[in-house]
């Protein structure tokens, strides 16, 4: 019997505790001119650091996370660590190389510039 509890108090500790994070989807707005797409993205309290902007293959992922130090024990916890995730498909005018993110006061603005192909022109008629 001894021998039981034993390989169970070694188990215990060996345990790791790790948490999760909660993934959620941020708010976002989408704006298009005729110059580029604006794509802006609510995460509040995230880093520089903590962000991650990709665009691979016509796939556009937008990553952060927040996290909170918590100072004393939690008597109610709404507003805490969290990852904030969102992919979106993108046309494939887009123009990648010039593709730039600031972020501010909580908000990234993503500008995401048209090709020349992908602009709107006029077209001269010429009459005969």
């Amino acid at each position: 019997m001894s021998n039981r509890t034993d390989v169970m108090k070694t188990g215990e500790k060996n345990i790791e505790k790790t948490r999760k994070l909660d993934t959620v989807q941020p708010d976002v707005d989408i704006y298009e001119n005729e110059e580029e797409i604006l794509v802006y993205t609510d995460m509040p309290g995230v880093l520089k650091e903590n962000l991650k902007v990709n665009i691979d293959n016509g796939t556009l992922s937008l990553s952060g996370i927040r996290q909170l130090e918590s100072r004393g024990a939690a008597r109610w916890q709404e507003f805490g660590s969290v990852e904030f995730r969102r992919n979106f498909s993108v046309p494939q005018t887009i123009n990648v190389e010039k593709v730039y993110a600031e972020l501010r006061d909580g908000v990234l603005r993503l500008h995401l510039p048209k090709s020349e192909a992908a602009k709107p022109r006029m077209i001269e008629i010429n009459a005969a």
